[in-house]
């Protein structure tokens, strides 16, 4: 009888004869090994790159005060720069230094910039904001600092920082504490009021919640502003949210590309006041420093918190002197003189109008002069430039005559003196050379790529055909040698 073999399976070895008591061992598949080190190695890699992904977490953060100038215009990072721990503890810690040591920190459980983009109402519904309460807070204060992309363990260090800053524990506060709330501007306070992102229950969306966040932040601001308590406020948030905007409820034509925000732009300081205008002046913004002290003078100058007097400012037809009069700037009253004088020249055949110097007073104090002959520019253009500063790192246009002690810088600033057609600025000569650096750049790229194509185009011309042919059906052709 047939008997029929047992399959030996190669992966199990017998030791021993066959029989009771005999031991067998297994050993492991082969390629089982390579398996587990691809494992361990996507395992590694994964792990690596969550770690790099919660590294480059980014977080907003908003921070206004009751005190003007203290953060400088220049503070704000350029776009798509994430503010890492070092530079974020530099500018809250000028803050703390001069400003009111009473910080008020709304720390959110979790919040990204998005959230204000999908919930602020800018996509047609600005009513429908789920921020007023913060829109209206950052857009009265004297001084705000807004941050899109903060790390977010930076962010996640300010409390430990602000403790260590103020010397004090925080405060935890709630709507119940709130009204039991009693602070004195004298005596440092570092109170945290901690929001949540969602609810745990999933019938409160993202923007209920976000709406209530923000209306607990509306009566904690009201309690500090009804004392008249000095403050300094920071709005950040623990780690990143991810939003995916509801589009259910939105007409189909708005979901298209829209412009998210519009830059609010005021009206030119005018002299004089009433009338007829002579002489415009505008700048996004406006700084002094004194003695190392940075003062905005932006909302003073313009806008509807305008408190700017221009009545001892003097004009005709050759001479104007626009005059900034501000009634307490540091416990006392500073005045900033443009002068200015309309010539005609005779290589251009036409007018032009020149700054000749700003000058800084205050009394008591000796004027503090700055050079601008270099702003010019025609009596019927009004002149521009993207900055105007007595810093060398913006350009200097402002040459500091006797002022050791002061520094003056005007962004986007334009004046004109002369000439106003429909009392507003007329054309503008910008200060920008012709000859920038993007131009110089597209000038030698064309020259390079000019001489490639004549080259190529030399030495296609100046291919030679041959006069001779050999035909092979008919005799040879001999080339004397002396050809």
């Amino acid at each position: 009888m047939d008997v029929p073999l047992r399959p030996v399976t190669p992966f199990r070895v017998l030791i021993g004869c066959s029989g009771p008591g005999k031991q067998e061992k297994n050993y492991p598949r082969k390629g089982t090994g390579r398996k587990m080190a691809l494992r361990w190695v996507a395992g590694v890699l994964l792990l690596s790159l969550g770690l790099a992904a919660a590294h480059t977490g980014q977080v907003p953060l908003l921070a206004w005060s009751s005190h003007s100038s203290l953060w400088s215009p220049l503070a704000a990072p350029h776009e798509g720069h994430v503010v890492t721990e070092a530079q974020l503890a530099s500018l809250l810690d000028s803050a703390v230094d001069s400003g009111p040591h009473n910080v008020l920190l709304f720390l959110q459980e979790k919040l990204s910039i998005e959230d204000f983009t999908v919930y602020g109402g800018v996509f047609g519904n600005k009513p429908d904001s789920a921020f007023p309460n913060l829109e209206n807070a950052l857009g009265t204060a004297p001084s705000s600092l807004v941050l899109p992309s903060v790390d977010w363990f930076a962010a996640g260090a300010v409390p430990a920082f602000l403790k260590a800053k103020l010397g004090i524990s925080p405060l935890h506060v709630d709507q119940n504490t709130l009204q039991e709330l009693r602070l004195n501007a004298s005596v440092p306070a570092l109170l945290m009021v901690r929001l949540p992102y969602t609810t745990g229950s999933s019938l409160m969306a993202p923007k209920e919640v976000l709406t209530s966040n923000d209306e607990i932040l509306g009566q904690v601001l009201s309690a500090l502003q009804s004392e008249d308590i000095p403050y300094t406020a920071i709005l950040t948030a623990l780690r990143p949210s991810r939003v995916l905007r509801d589009v259910s409820d939105v007409a189909p034509e708005k979901l298209g590309r829209q412009l998210l925000q519009k830059e609010t732009v005021f009206a030119p300081v005018r002299y004089p006041t009433d009338g007829i205008p002579r002489i415009l002046f505008w700048a996004s913004n406006l700084s002094v420093t004194i003695n190392k002290t940075l003062f905005d003078l932006t909302n003073l100058t313009f806008g509807p918190s305008a408190v700017v007097d221009v009545q001892e400012s003097k004009w005709n037809s050759s001479f104007s002197e626009l005059v900034l009069k501000y009634e307490n700037i540091d416990r006392k009253q500073l005045r900033m003189r443009f002068q200015m004088t309309n010539a005609s020249y005779p290589v251009s055949k036409r007018n032009w109008f020149v700054l000749h110097t700003v000058e800084l007073v205050r009394p008591g104090e000796p004027p503090a002069v700055f050079n601008a002959t270099y702003i010019t520019a025609p009596t019927n253009y009004s002149f521009s430039c993207a900055c105007v500063s007595s810093e060398p790192s913006l350009g200097g246009i402002l040459v500091p005559r006797n002022a050791t002690n002061w520094k003056l810088t005007i962004m986007r600033f334009q004046i004109q003196s002369y000439q106003l057609i429909n009392e507003t600025f007329s054309d503008a000569s910008d200060c920008a050379g012709f000859f920038s650096p993007g131009l110089w750049m597209g000038l030698l790229t064309s020259f390079l790529l000019v001489a490639i194509f004549t080259y190529g185009l030399h030495m296609i011309m100046s291919l030679k055909t041959m006069d001779r042919f050999d035909d092979p059906k008919g005799p040879t052709i001999s080339v004397p040698q002396t050809e």
